[in-house]
């Protein structure tokens, strides 16, 4: 694969015109760099007025270090599967991929146009009626059939060869389950806040319990997650939901990616308590997010259990008091990765604007507390809360 990224716009432009039938020949092509993403090269290539398409590249490091990072090119491989192997099962809610290109490290697919970057909707307080419905079904879709209930022996071990992603998968292993329980030197920590994170450091009760989720991330290939499945990475419009950068694509527990977006919720309900405007209108949006994450679950595990009952293929598999078990350990499982989620977007290295875009340090530092606050009790208590109601409460009495 190349070392180099595409050397101008008309090396790009040539790219595309070579590997897709949008564009008339004589179509004055504009290529503009795009994104805010820390590791990959994206640009939009576009007939003004007209047509347009994403170029994605891949570089052999971290696009915001550069080469001190190395970074193995098959991530670019296996971003392009996921997309399309997520297609077979959920085509309504991930970008077509046009083309990929092994040797140059690059697809081209889909522009989204009119879709929002999830986290800046939520950041304005968007309301989107369809988001934790097309969430829910993504999810359940794409988990189950890539699991053991819907493939036979030799499809999983396959797909699982094919998918193995161990530089990403490390980049995850240390973010979410080592640094931000240490004095890491990755870690960012809001001045006003150390102590309380001093604090999580030496609380040996959850670091254990974080033990036990990282094992389950390094070990439990049930699925095919999207790896990555935070705000950054959902566009949305009222009536439309994408799912992008599967990057992070690898084989692991299923709770890995509905805790993941749940706890992208509660960030932005964490954060909300303090951001700018009207406190009423604030109330009434953390109320929202609670809604969306009852909803989210409901159809996910809805969806994922009607899977469970119709199309598992394995006999000793479609035991329906077996298949109730496997619900109870995805829904604690997903409290605890939601847990993770909350825990590392505070003190670790990448933080969100949920957070971040409070700009008197003491009044970001409450809702941070309460991040860490929150995502502790949820990895302690993934065990024993028992319902949607229970976690609800839980969360509401962070107000108190």
């Amino acid at each position: 694969m190349t070392k180099h990224k595409f050397s101008d716009d008309a090396a790009i432009i040539a790219f595309v015109r070579r590997h897709t039938r949008l564009f008339n020949d004589d179509a004055s092509l504009v290529v503009t760099e795009i994104g805010d993403g820390n590791i990959n090269f994206v640009y939009r290539v576009a007939e003004p007025g007209g047509a347009s398409v994403i170029v994605k590249q891949a570089l052999p490091y971290v696009r915001i270090i550069g080469e001190g990072w190395p970074l193995s090119l098959d991530r670019i491989r296996i971003e392009a599967e996921s997309l399309v192997l997520e297609a077979e099962h959920a085509g309504e809610w991930v970008p077509e991929v046009y083309h990929y290109e092994h040797d140059l490290a690059a697809i081209i697919m889909q522009d989204l146009g009119e879709h929002q970057n999830l986290r800046h909707a939520l950041n304005e307080r968007r309301k989107l009626p369809l988001l934790a419905q097309h969430l829910g079904l993504f999810m359940a879709r794409t988990l189950f059939h890539t699991s053991d209930m819907h493939l036979d022996a030799h499809q999983k071990k396959a797909l699982v060869k094919r998918f193995i992603n161990p530089d990403l998968c490390k980049i995850t292993e240390d973010l979410f389950f080592l640094d931000p329980y240490c004095d890491h030197e990755r870690n960012a920590i809001n001045p006003p806040l150390r102590k309380a994170a001093e604090a999580l450091w030496q609380d040996d009760r959850l670091k254990v319990e974080v033990a036990d989720l990282k094992y389950a991330f390094l070990n439990r290939a049930e699925a095919l997650l999207h790896g990555d499945l935070h705000s950054g990475s959902i566009f949305v419009t009222e009536q439309s939901t994408k799912v992008i950068d599967p990057e992070f694509a690898y084989f692991g527990p299923i709770g890995f990616d509905v805790g993941s977006v749940i706890g992208n919720l509660l960030l932005n309900w964490c954060g909300q308590h303090e951001q700018a405007g009207d406190a009423q209108e604030r109330q009434d949006w953390r109320g929202w997010l609670l809604v969306q994450i009852d909803k989210l679950w409901h159809e996910f595990s809805r969806e994922f259990s009607h899977l469970m009952a119709e199309q598992t293929i394995d006999e000793s598999l479609q035991n329906p008091r077996w298949q109730a078990r496997r619900m109870l350990q995805i829904w604690s499982d997903t409290l605890g990765f939601a847990g993770t989620e909350l825990i590392r977007r505070t003190i670790g290295l990448a933080h969100v604007a949920d957070l971040e875009t409070i700009e008197d340090a003491a009044r970001r530092a409450q809702c941070e507390a309460m991040a860490l606050q929150l995502g502790r009790e949820l990895i302690l208590q993934r065990n024993d809360i028992h319902s949607m109601t229970e976690l609800l409460d839980l969360v509401r009495q962070l107000n108190d």
